[in-house]
């Protein structure tokens, strides 16, 4: 469903005040004074305008936000995470259809309008978590557009049964196959990629792949992922998650892949963790490749942090890469909001008339300010619909 509206007295970007007038939930003009007779009204006392943050990386069906607080368990290695969640997913009874929901609404009142969540794909949960993920889909899809990756959180190559498992999910409706370190979790690198590659071909979909390995590691994997894009044809269809291996400080073995990331429109999916190395955000925006970032996992059984804020997202990657001036501030906000629009293919996204109108009012001087500030979303708008108002969502959660 769409909407009309009209925003008074709005600052797109930070710019000039002026009034933004939205017809059947498209940004149909700005301009002082808009006439539009029966139109609902709301003063935004020049707040910033900005486009709806994109959540580019997240997990809906595994967040334990309000199911109180939980003791963390899990161990320092990946895999002592993975297998202490799959042991806590039946313990605490982590149903992803009501907790994908949960997480869905308090996106939308951090001002979050899209959403790409990967969604284990196991032999401990099966479906399950795609199925979950789909009801919410469908039950929010008014107020908020999920995209899902099918996702084999614990290896596919070393766990019987969860290749079928992945084509059934594409079946069911993923919209992009996932993969997860193919050399540190399944121990197959060309098995891996090749079924994940092969999905992708098949059923016409792009690829998005946690790349946890580091160094040497994690580049020959880099390597291997370049080299089917390339023979595969897949420019521009392909995203590599963390690529904690782009952050090694040996640009000799670095520089090489950023040259070809670049060359075939690889995207990069960040969270910017203070744990480990990252990609400079500078140095991919200035070779032209494509990055966004998203919240990871929120208040889950990998880790007691997160809020779904992608404002505080823009901070830690400001945080995580020394930026201090306002340009590079602005950056970490681009990163956060057109940066995961140009790699989820949004269409329309943005506040120039003719976009969709999700939109997000925020007070603050300016959008380094809002950025070190992070006040409360005064309005969110999906479509010309008012969505959250003050903080305050309008939408319920299970």
């Amino acid at each position: 469903m769409t909407h009309d509206l009209l925003l008074r007295n709005v600052r797109p970007m930070g710019g000039e005040a002026t009034d933004v007038l939205i017809r059947g939930g498209l940004v149909a003009a700005w301009g002082a004074d808009q006439d539009a007779p029966g139109v609902a009204v709301e003063d935004g006392a020049s707040a910033l305008l900005i486009p709806g943050f994109v959540e580019a990386h997240t997990h809906l069906d595994k967040s334990l936000w309000g199911m109180g607080w939980r003791r963390h368990q899990a161990g320092p290695r990946l895999i002592d995470k993975i297998e202490t969640e799959r042991r806590l997913k039946r313990e605490w009874d982590i149903d992803p259809a009501r907790q994908s929901a949960r997480q869905v609404v308090q996106s939308l009142r951090m001002g979050t309008t899209h959403i790409r969540t990967h969604v284990d794909v196991d032999d401990a949960v099966g479906l399950a978590g795609m199925e979950g993920v789909l009801a919410t889909k469908a039950a929010y899809a008014e107020v908020m557009e999920i995209e899902t990756v099918a996702f084999p959180q614990s290896g596919v190559m070393v766990r019987p049964g969860v290749a079928d498992l992945m084509e059934q999910a594409m079946r069911m409706g993923a919209d992009v196959v996932g993969g997860l370190d193919p050399c540190a979790i399944d121990r197959d690198p060309k098995g891996q990629l090749d079924l994940v590659f092969g999905l992708a071909e098949r059923f016409g979909k792009p690829v998005d792949i946690h790349l946890h390995e580091p160094g040497q590691l994690g580049c020959f994997s880099m390597d291997l992922i370049i080299e089917r894009t390339r023979a595969l044809g897949m420019k521009g269809q392909v995203t590599v998650s963390h690529a904690f291996c782009l952050g090694d400080p040996d640009v000799s073995l670095v520089n090489p892949l950023l040259e070809q990331i670049a060359d075939l429109d690889i995207a990069i999916a960040t969270t910017a963790p203070a744990s480990r190395p990252v990609p400079a955000a500078a140095t991919l925006r200035r070779m032209g490749i494509r990055l966004c970032a998203g919240s990871d996992g929120i208040r889950d059984t990998w880790g007691p942090y997160g809020n779904a804020d992608m404002l505080e997202r823009a901070l830690l990657i400001g945080l995580r890469n020394n930026f201090r001036r306002d340009e590079e501030v602005e950056m970490a906000l681009d990163i956060c909001t057109q940066g995961g629009a140009d790699v989820m293919r949004l269409e329309g996204y943005g506040i120039a008339p003719g976009c969709r109108a999700d939109l997000v009012l925020v007070d603050g001087e300016s959008l380094t300010e809002v950025v070190a500030s992070r006040p409360a979303r005064r309005l969110v708008v999906k479509r010309g619909q008012v969505v959250v108002r003050n903080g305050v969502s309008l939408v319920e959660a299970p």
